[in-house]
């Protein structure tokens, strides 16, 4: 446990401190943030402020992890490895959006088949590799079963559990990507999602399958291969985000860029599909879910009707123009995520105490 500790301990020192490194240095070589003309007129303030600083919380999550191993004397596992290297990843993919952006001075970055070629390849290599690795009770660090708050079902197989773990990644990066729309916003949601999932990690650890001698119900047992290093995870990210969220929130001096969005949402999925919990995300990140389902919603409505469903999309450019201050947009849809995260949380239980 001690590691979970120092993790989040040494991600929020790192961001705290290295994030305003990283503000001189980009700022410095002029890597300031892409305006949109057709998004909101208050967001032209913004033009010039840093951007790319997801590399403050990669590198901070990295270390983190790395250094609660060499304190507390453990091992990294597989599914440690395999979720950040999603994570980074996920992130390189945006860091050369990002860098097309800033250099080229267009804000759509890579060309859409360069970046989807660029998450395919991250994607596919963390399937595969996932149903890797078997530990001494023949679990590898993925199932090819659909999960819940556990696994269920008939086995999809080597080649749909790609496939599907695809389809995850890519919704849940672009859909942290969409809600990254306003000063704090995604940073403050990612903490809390974070926060669940370090829970999730321990609760799975005390409870897992390979203890189940000392448990006192083992059909409640969860077989998950490493979960408290997937709780280490979660722990330097919620404490990284959480540094990094006292320079990105509002009025922002530095943006995450999709450097940071595409690693979050990368990461997050990771999380969920090495702790079994592939369905229960959708709640967890519930506010990253309706943001991206505002685009879905508008644009089908556009291309049918030739009419919008809201005034702008991602959901939070409708209320700021509808007149709510940015801080004000931001603070409840924080709410919204913390009741998500709730929500989740109290299936997650309720899962394992009605096979109690």
């Amino acid at each position: 446990m001690k590691q979970i500790l120092f993790s989040g301990v040494i991600g929020l020192f790192l961001t705290l401190v290295g994030t305003p490194l990283l503000i001189k240095l980009l700022a410095r070589k002029g890597y300031g943030q892409y305006i949109r003309d057709d998004g909101p007129r208050e967001h032209a303030s913004k033009r010039g402020t840093p951007t790319m600083g997801g590399i403050a919380f990669i590198l901070a999550t990295v270390a983190a992890y790395f250094l609660s191993k060499l304190i507390t004397g453990y091992t990294p596992s597989y599914s440690g490895l395999l979720v950040l290297g999603l994570m980074v990843g996920m992130g390189l993919v945006g860091f050369l959006d990002d860098y097309i952006k800033i250099v080229k001075r267009r804000s759509l970055g890579l060309r859409a088949k360069a970046k989807m070629a660029g998450q395919l390849i991250v994607g596919i290599s963390f399937a595969v590799l996932a149903l890797q690795f078997q530990d001494a009770r023949g679990n590898a660090p993925a199932s090819t079963k659909l999960s819940f708050i556990t696994d269920f079902g008939w086995s999809i197989g080597p080649v749909l559990f790609v496939v599907w773990a695809l389809f995850m990644i890519l919704a849940m990066s672009n859909g942290v990507n969409l809600t990254d729309g306003l000063d704090g916003l995604a940073t403050g949601a990612s903490v809390l999602v974070f926060g669940a999932y370090t829970f999730i990690g321990v609760w799975q650890f005390q409870e897992s399958c390979a203890n189940a001698q000392t448990l006192t119900n083992p059909n409640a047992c969860y077989e998950v291969r490493d979960p408290l290093d997937l709780a280490v995870i979660a722990s330097a990210l919620m404490g990284a985000c959480l540094g990094f969220l006292w320079w990105n929130t509002s009025p922002a001096k530095i943006f995450m860029g999709d450097t940071g969005s595409l690693a979050l949402g990368g990461v997050l999925t990771g999380l969920a599909i090495l702790s079994r919990t592939e369905l229960l995300v959708a709640i967890m990140g519930g506010l990253f879910v309706l943001i991206t389902m505002s685009v879905v919603i508008q644009v089908g409505s556009f291309r049918l009707t030739g009419r919008r469903v809201f005034r702008m999309a991602p959901l939070q450019h409708h209320f700021e123009l509808k007149g709510w201050s940015e801080v004000l947009v931001v603070v409840r849809f924080w709410i919204i995520q913390g009741i998500c995260v709730i929500v989740g949380l109290g299936l997650f239980y309720a899962g394992w105490a009605a096979d109690k």
